[in-house]
C-alpha cells in the first residue's frame, strides 16, 4: 500500500519520474492526482487537497515539484502535518536535497519514504540492466561503457538512446561499434537547432526543424522529449534567476537571446511547470502506445506557449 507522504531527493529528473511512477503503481487505478509547482504552490491549498475525498473513492495523491523552496517557506506548519499525516491522501514532495539532520527528513522517514534520486554510481551497469528490463535489449559492457563516454551521466538521455539502439540492433546485442555508427553528434545538433528555434519563439521554424529530422532519422522521436527538457531547463533557470543568462548566452547568440527571454517571459513560472508535465506525458504516452511518438512530440511543439515575432509559415 501507499505511504501517507514521500520524498523524492535528487537532481535527477529521470530517476525521479520512475519512482513517481512506482509509487502511482502502489495507488488505486482510480486515484485522483493532482500537481502543484513549490515555488508558487500555498501550503492551504496541498494540504485542503490532500484531506479532502476523492471524487471517486479511490485516495488522493498531490504531487509537489521543485518542493525544496516550499519545504523551506513552510517548514514548521509542514513539520506538524507530517507528525499526523491523513491516511486517505498520499503526499509526494519532489526535491533537490533533503539534508538527513532537519525534522522535516526525520518525520517522512519515520511515516513514510525518503527515495534518493542520484544517478547509480555505476552507470555502465545502469545501462546493461534497464536495457535488458526496460527495452528487452542486450547491451554489452562494453557497449554500455561508450555509450557512458558519450552522453554523460543523463538518465532520460541514456534511456533515450538505448531505446533507438534496441531498434537499430534488431535483437542483436548492443556492442561499441553499433552505438559509435548510431550515436552520432551530428544528430543531436540538428535536435539542438529545433529545440533553440522553439526556445526563441519561432515555432514554425521548430515544426520545420523536427518534420526534417523525422525524415532523415526515424528515430529522432527518442531523442526529442531529452531535448526538449534540457530546453525547458533552461527556460526555468532564466525564470528563477535572471543572472543565469551569463551561462546560457553562448547557446542563444545575438538577437536569439533577447528573444529567448521574450519567449521564457511569456511562458512564466506559473506554466513551466505545466509544459514539464505536458513533455512527461509526452514521454509516458510514447512508451506505453498511446498515440503515435512523432505525432505526440508534434503537439507538443504546437501547443507551447512561446513569444515569436514571426509568423507561421
Amino acid at each position: 500500500m501507499a505511504k501517507p507522504v514521500y520524498a523524492l531527493v535528487g537532481e535527477d529528473s529521470f530517476r525521479q519520474l520512475a519512482e513517481l511512477g512506482r509509487i502511482l503503481t502502489d495507488l488505486p487505478a482510480d486515484a485522483q492526482r493532482s500537481d502543484y509547482d513549490g515555488e508558487t504552490a500555498e501550503l492551504a491549498d496541498v494540504l485542503d487537497d490532500l484531506r479532502s475525498f476523492a471524487m471517486f473513492g479511490g485516495g488522493k495523491v498531490v504531487v509537489v515539484r521543485n518542493a525544496d523552496e516550499f519545504v523551506t517557506r513552510y517548514r514548521e506548519p509542514l513539520e506538524d502535518y507530517l507528525a499526523h499525516p491523513v491516511d486517505s491522501g498520499t503526499l509526494v514532495l519532489r526535491l533537490n536535497s533533503l539534508p538527513k539532520v532537519q525534522r522535516v527528513y526525520k518525520l517522512i522517514a519515520k511515516v513514510g519514504e525518503v527515495v534518493e534520486c542520484a544517478p547509480p554510481r555505476d552507470l555502465a551497469r545502469w545501462a546493461v540492466e534497464h536495457a535488458k528490463k526496460v527495452h528487452r535489449a542486450t547491451l554489452t559492457p562494453d557497449g554500455a561503457r561508450a555509450l557512458v563516454e558519450l552522453l554523460g551521466d543523463s538518465l532520460g538521455k541514456l534511456d533515450t538512446e538505448i531505446a533507438k539502439l534496441a531498434l537499430a540492433a534488431d535483437g542483436k546485442p548492443i556492442t561499441p561499434d553499433l552505438v559509435g555508427e548510431n550515436v552520432t553528434a551530428q544528430r543531436d545538433l540538428e535536435m539542438k537547432e529545433m529545440t533553440a528555434a522553439l526556445a526563441v519563439g519561432d515555432k514554425a521554424e521548430a515544426l520545420r526543424r523536427w518534420r526534417d529530422l523525422l525524415r532523415s532519422d526515424p528515430s529522432a522521436e527518442f531523442r526529442a522529449v531529452t531535448w526538449l527538457a534540457m530546453w525547458l531547463e533552461d527556460v526555468r533557470a532564466y525564470l528563477r534567476s535572471p543572472a543565469s543568462l551569463n551561462k546560457l548566452a553562448w547557446k542563444y547568440k545575438g538577437p536569439h537571446l533577447d528573444q529567448f527571454k521574450r519567449t521564457a517571459s511569456a511562458i512564466g513560472k506559473s506554466r513551466i511547470g505545466t509544459l514539464v508535465d505536458a513533455l512527461a506525458e509526452v514521454d509516458f504516452n510514447s512508451k506505453t502506445g498511446l498515440g503515435d511518438a512523432a505525432e505526440n512530440v508534434e503537439r507538443f511543439i504546437l501547443s507551447a506557449p512561446v513569444s515569436s515575432n514571426k509568423d507561421a509559415r
